[in-house]
């Protein structure tokens, strides 16, 4: 099928209201867009600068951990959670109350992504991981009693205080099974000749219009873009996350999601997310780039403190993965005394490594904040 010949779907009566039912996309896709070509080659090539950037990175795990961060705060901001990136890597005794619900919203995502990328091992992009997935995902936050881990068995809607001034209506429940399987085998069809990267715009769009499930579906929907990445080698370690390009451009993001249902234009969705690839992997390259700067500055300071050097040099590798910490923290991480954590800390301090934010002084928290800066 040509993209200019694409049809979206079609609305069906239920009962007092209408749905909306995509037409599968397990076919073929014939690209004829010089337009759409561009941005395809571009993105590619950025995508695969930064792959082979982040394998040329000692320790990039580290890296990636606050990739993950960054990605779990951007994707639930999008569904309206208010926790930054600085919140997400805090404790929760240091969160504000009132902010604790958006707070474990977001750990549930980092800790639903990291499942899902190690359980690519066992098993491919399908609804079974995807319902692994969601179960994590809504595990004791709001949406809890919704279904976790099960497709919807009753009608949800988008927008609207009731389904009878709904936004969107997406499929009847009944239909959801045969539209995740048809989606499941495109997203693994090898002999289907569609790049990857436009596979995957479309799998998006075609999830968050199923909306399998009752709750969750933003980001799963966004998740499943690394998780195929990743699963189809494109991404060796899962370096690339869209909801920050999303985010920035929320409104053209559901704009042209609806325009495909509306328009029946999948050609503008899938070069919008062609160019949310090439950014992204752009800045994501860049970031890596300032902290290897960064990481070279600061072990420069460091030599200055003589024979403390190799525990100042493990103490900095520790705060890559980890760059908010008490004192308690360093004391469990590398078994010394407290006395010697708070001289080590105050070295730190000293270096303009660390910065403590509470101005208290017990129960003192620090912050590697340039490194902070990077993601944020």
């Amino acid at each position: 099928m040509d993209f200019s010949q694409y049809k979206s779907g079609d609305y069906k009566q239920q009962y007092q209201y209408k749905s909306f039912t995509p037409t599968f996309v397990n076919h073929e896709w014939e690209m004829n867009n010089s337009n759409l070509s561009l941005l395809l080659s571009q993105a590619d090539n950025k995508l695969g600068e930064l792959n082979a950037f982040s394998q040329l990175i000692p320790d990039v795990d580290f890296f990636i951990k606050m990739h993950v961060n960054k990605e779990a705060t951007s994707s639930s901001r999008i569904e309206g959670t208010q926790t930054n990136i600085e919140e997400a890597l805090q404790k929760i005794e240091y969160i504000n109350p009132e902010k604790r619900d958006d707070w474990e919203e977001v750990q549930s995502y980092i800790k639903a992504m990291n499942k899902a990328v190690k359980a690519l091992d066992k098993l491919p992009v399908s609804g079974q991981l995807l319902k692994e997935t969601h179960k994590i995902l809504l595990q004791g936050v709001r949406g809890k009693n919704k279904q976790p881990g099960e497709f919807r068995s009753s009608q949800n809607w988008i927008g609207g205080a009731t389904i009878n001034d709904a936004v969107f209506i997406p499929p009847h429940q009944n239909d959801v099974p045969d539209l995740m399987k048809d989606l499941e085998c495109f997203l693994n069809e090898e002999n289907l000749p569609v790049p990857h990267l436009v596979r995957i715009a479309i799998a998006h769009y075609q999830f968050e219009t199923i909306h399998p499930f009752l709750d969750g579906n933003g980001r799963l929907g966004r998740l499943l873009i690394t998780l195929y990445l990743v699963s189809k080698g494109l991404l060796v370690k899962p370096t690339l996350y869209l909801s920050v390009f999303f985010e920035k451009h929320k409104s053209l993001y559901y704009d042209n999601l609806t325009r495909v249902r509306t328009h029946n234009d999948m050609i503008q969705w899938v070069k919008f997310f062609l160019e949310g690839v090439r950014q992204t992997s752009e800045s994501s390259i860049q970031t890596f780039k300032s902290i290897i700067t960064l990481r070279n500055k600061c072990e420069h300071k460091i030599l200055t403190l003589g024979k403390k050097t190799k525990l100042a040099k493990d103490f900095l590798h520790y705060l890559y993965g980890n760059p908010i910490i008490d004192s308690q923290d360093v004391v469990s991480a590398f078994s010394i005394s407290l006395p010697a954590v708070l001289r080590l800390i105050d070295d730190f301090i000293r270096l303009e490594i660390l910065t403590e934010i509470t101005g208290y002084k017990r129960n003192r928290v620090f912050v590697f904040t340039e490194y902070v800066k990077l993601f944020e």
